[in-house]
């Protein structure tokens, strides 16, 4: 006999009867207000447990930029998203007055992905766009909602060797993220919830965002990314 879980047991949903319409209404508008109030609860833990922290993570961004650096984000899926999300918010910063500054999406070069994941293994994709590009100095930020990534475990690594100030946001414990030594600055979201921990990671990076450029606010005119003082 086969062990595979039937349809049904996995997504009972699907051979269910027919649901009077006001009922499964009522239990969906539940479900919003759970959700939500689920994601409301989820940010306000973070934020009040790891509010110095995400100073202390801005203040260090901040530094690599000023210094001439530039930051290199990383992820997975969902969070692969999150790190292009943050990319971009620094490469073109919507608010008057704000500079643009480097930032690298590693997960951005489909060819090259491929090509070391084919060549090499998925565990290194990371790694050797680190190797190939950053110097000591830059910053690499890796999202994973486990903190577990292998991936990211093997470019945190390649990156503490080489010099650049790492940063993580990760969920659940933290995983490998949090207990490996190789994250300078690491922000958990301390819930079992995917959904949650990205949500939290959205308001997060959006926070840490204003914070750099607030935190360079004093040498907007002298930033010359790319260069090294």
């Amino acid at each position: 006999m086969s062990n595979t879980p039937s349809l049904q047991a996995l997504y009972p949903h699907l051979g269910a009867a027919k649901r009077d319409p006001a009922t499964l209404n009522a239990a969906l508008l539940e479900s919003v207000r759970s959700k939500a109030g689920e994601s409301r609860d989820a940010n306000t833990r973070f934020f009040e447990d790891q509010g110095a922290a995400l100073v202390a993570a801005a203040q260090a961004l901040a530094g690599v930029w000023r210094a001439g650096g530039k930051l290199f984000a990383m992820g997975n899926g969902g969070s692969s998203c999150d790190a292009s999300h943050f990319t971009v918010e620094f490469l073109h910063p919507i608010t008057a007055g704000r500079p643009a500054l480097p930032a690298v999406n590693l997960g951005a070069d489909l060819a090259m992905i491929s090509a070391v994941g084919n060549d090499v293994g998925f565990d290194q994709i990371f790694a050797r766009q680190v190797i190939a590009q950053a110097a000591s100095g830059d910053g690499l930020i890796g999202f994973s909602t486990s903190g577990a990534s292998a991936n990211l475990i093997a470019a945190f690594e390649v990156a503490k060797q080489r010099g650049l100030v790492t940063f993580g946001l990760a969920g659940g414990d933290g995983g490998r993220m949090k207990t490996c030594g190789l994250v300078d600055h690491c922000l958990v979201v301390e819930t079992s919830s995917i959904h949650r921990i990205q949500e939290c990671h959205v308001t997060a990076y959006h926070i840490l965002w204003d914070l750099v450029h607030t935190i360079l606010s004093d040498t907007r005119g002298g930033l010359t990314p790319g260069s090294r003082a």
